[in-house]
């Protein structure tokens, strides 16, 4: 069953990198007592994902967070290493929390995992975003395949 607004965010663990290598981040205590920007890629350096879903959220992080976003964070079933590189080749380190859903638990968790299979890229998540006020899902913008319209930081910024 796909999430819906007003549910709770599920209880899954995320991987971000740090000075010290990868951490785990449980979505429970990120995502409590604070409103989150969250947006989900098919994959980190694929090309939609890379020429506009993250530069767009990076140009518009400032304005973002004069609506009362709290922190940006974007995730992709990939590892946290590899989600670390691509943040900083996009500059995306002080601006987007990197998040690694290596095993695609949370995508799967969320109801938002697909098949890339045909694309050589097995499991992976959807293109979505959503705000998240205190751990439950206030906006939801799940895009249609091969779509990118509706997850943007524009569009996030017409729901704040």
């Amino acid at each position: 069953m796909t999430v819906s607004v007003g549910d709770k965010v599920p209880n899954a663990t995320l991987t971000k990198m740090t000075s010290d290598g990868p951490r785990p981040v449980n979505t429970e205590e990120f995502f409590s007592g604070r409103c989150v920007a969250l947006f989900a890629v098919p994959g980190a350096f694929t090309p939609t994902c890379s020429a506009k879903h993250l530069p767009g959220f990076i140009e518009k992080a400032g304005e973002l967070k004069e609506k009362g976003i709290d922190e940006i964070a974007c995730v992709s079933v990939n590892d946290a290493f590899v989600m670390d590189a691509w943040g900083r080749d996009a500059n995306a380190v002080d601006k987007i929390t990197m998040l690694a859903d290596g095993n695609g638990e949370f995508a799967e968790k969320l109801g938002l995992s697909m098949d890339a299979s045909g694309f050589g890229m097995g499991k992976r998540s959807q293109r979505f975003s959503m705000i998240v006020k205190d751990g439950k899902v206030s906006e939801l913008n799940v895009e249609a395949p091969g779509d990118f319209r509706v997850s943007s930081a524009e569009h996030m910024l017409s729901q704040l």
